[in-house]
């Protein structure tokens, strides 16, 4: 009888220990096994580097465990969509891939061996501003006419004067249903429309018979969505600190006078009336960004 009552207990001995790693197993599939670092809070901030800093994460259901945490630094595009901004063991990082000017969406995720955390709230931060910035105001209020209108304005943010022969402005856009006919206009100009010069450029998706993208072939793939912009140049003329080129009046338009979806423009801000410092237009003086990044 001894032996059979030391069997049954070695029995539930078993069995109580195969339930805790169960319930342990259990507890770590319905949720993270390591809590979610704070948000970042910005400890410097300059034209192309942000400095962040986080409260860390622990493992939730072993304190001691001392496997490594890693946090990843992240932008949050949409559902489980982001752009990886950069990682780190430390609760502190410098991010210097950003635009000068513009305004970022920052979260935090800790990864493991065996773990992992959610991301944490956003924190909003505007980069400090470079050289120059765009102002913009949309005139159209209806984004699915034929055509697009919109009001920009540079202003030099700099501490110098600001040459616009190096200065370079892009309204990033996408040509639905591979229609890259488009037709540049500049109605008015407080600095005069003699002055600006626009091209058109585009960018089909890679996969034709060299493997790459290729600036304006002649025939893009029917119905694809063809990403590209409008380049805006000067020929002349300087600004001074805080000076800017007042307002320049834009209109496009497709040859045959078709419709155009610009909801899906990476530039493209519904119209409120007012002016804003549209990040997603991108401004470049001697090659270098100054302002905007269409991949916020």
């Amino acid at each position: 009888m001894r032996a059979r009552r030391v069997t049954v207990t070695a029995a539930l001995a078993a069995l109580a220990s195969l339930l805790a790693v169960a319930a342990v197993t259990t507890a770590h599939a319905d949720g993270p096994a390591i809590s979610t670092p704070g948000s970042p809070t910005v400890l410097a901030n300059e034209p192309r580097r942000l400095t962040l800093s986080w409260t860390p994460s622990s493992w939730v259901d072993d304190p001691t465990n001392e496997q490594p945490i890693n946090y990843e630094v992240q932008l949050p595009l949409g559902p489980n969509t982001y752009r990886f901004l950069g990682a780190t063991t430390d609760t502190t990082i410098t991010l210097t891939d950003l635009a000068p000017g513009t305004t970022y969406r920052i979260a935090i995720a800790a990864r493991a061996l065996g773990g992992y955390s959610d991301s944490s709230p956003a924190t909003t931060v505007r980069t400090a501003n470079g050289r120059a910035t765009v102002s913009y105001l949309n005139l159209d209020w209806s984004p699915t006419n034929n055509q697009i209108q919109h009001l920009l304005r540079v202003t030099n943010t700099g501490a110098g004067p600001l040459d616009l022969s190096t200065v370079r402005v892009r309204y990033h856009l996408r040509f639905e249903g591979g229609n890259t006919s488009l037709v540049p206009n500049c109605d008015w100009a407080a600095l005069g429309c003699d002055r600006i010069q626009q091209t058109v450029q585009f960018f089909p998706p890679p996969g034709g018979p060299s493997g790459r993208s290729t600036p304006a072939p002649p025939n893009p793939p029917p119905g694809t969505a063809v990403p590209g912009w409008v380049e805006l140049t000067f020929t002349d003329g300087t600004l001074a600190p805080g000076q800017s080129t007042g307002p320049i009046q834009l209109r496009h338009h497709r040859h045959s006078w078709r419709t155009i979806d610009e909801r899906d423009d990476p530039s493209w801000l519904a119209a409120t009336g007012q002016w804003t410092e549209n990040g997603r237009i991108t401004l470049d003086v001697d090659e270098v960004r100054e302002f905007g990044d269409t991949n916020t």
